[in-house]
């Protein structure tokens, strides 16, 4: 036995990692569960800082806490040793957070060894990604001319080399999910190009598709808080349409997820 692993990752920045990694554990907080949180971008450090200010936030000891860890890049010259080094953090924080039920890590948008290994032991993958031809050619590789030609690119090659190490450890395989996030409230040609082509690729690269969180002032606005859309009741902050819209598509992406004993 041990806890489930969730990795949020994109080798691409500004698509919204840490804000779902934070409403993922939140929501699994409240369902009772016990839960681990590994920040593998602590450098930027935004899943970390949202914990420094829900801990700040907490003197009435209404919200609830993960178990979290931040480790940050071994600046050893050595890159040998300090691969050791950084394996060596990640086993530590594996081994405090044995007996929780679920572990979330957040990764840096960009390529590290660090990252790489945590999405060996992700047991379901989320990638959110903006909807944008930028973002998406992190994924694939499209001709413009035929969205029909395309060829998966650097992030979906690493994914894909990380299944391989969790194979040859005799895990199952990883349940990959890319989701549209930061979504506009509009539908327009590149929305449907977008859906088109990933729809496409799913089959073919091997993940699930679905839809995170519109882009909404209130996951800026609560940031600083270090709370989420599902403390403000228990803040006592009454809940207008856009928050309930906000909480329905969490509550949507649980679903999706289908994590295990989760309802």
């Amino acid at each position: 036995m041990k806890p489930y692993i969730i990795v949020l990752g994109n080798e691409k920045g500004g698509t919204g990692k840490s804000t779902v990694a934070m409403h993922i554990a939140v929501y699994l907080l409240n369902q009772g569960f016990s839960v681990g949180t590994i920040d593998v971008d602590a450098r930027q450090g935004t899943l970390t800082r949202y914990f420094e200010n829900r801990k700040r936030s907490n003197e009435d000891g209404s919200v609830k806490m993960p178990i979290h860890f931040a480790i940050l890049k071994d600046n050893d010259e050595n890159i040998k040793v300090a691969q050791e080094h950084e394996i060596q953090k990640l086993r530590d924080a594996f081994s405090n957070q044995q007996q929780c039920d679920f572990i979330i890590i957040d990764t840096p948008g960009n390529d590290t060894f660090l990252s790489q290994t945590v999405h060996s032991y992700a047991d379901t993958l989320i990638t959110p990604m903006n909807d944008s031809f930028v973002d998406l050619d992190v994924l694939v590789r499209v001709d413009k001319n035929d969205f029909k030609q395309m060829k998966p690119s650097i992030y979906a090659e690493m994914v894909w080399n990380q299944r391989k190490m969790r194979a040859i450890r005799g895990q199952k395989p990883i349940d990959w999910i890319v989701i549209r996030n930061r979504l506009t409230t509009f539908y327009n040609k590149n929305k449907r190009d977008i859906h088109t082509v990933l729809e496409a690729l799913a089959s073919r690269i091997g993940f699930r598709l679905g839809e995170g969180f519109c882009e909404r002032v209130i996951f800026k606005e609560l940031f600083l808080s270090g709370l989420t859309l599902l403390d403000l009741e228990a803040k006592k902050v009454e809940l207008n349409i856009s928050h309930v819209a906000a909480r329905q598509e969490l509550r949507d992406l649980i679903a999706l997820m289908k994590l295990p004993n989760v309802q």
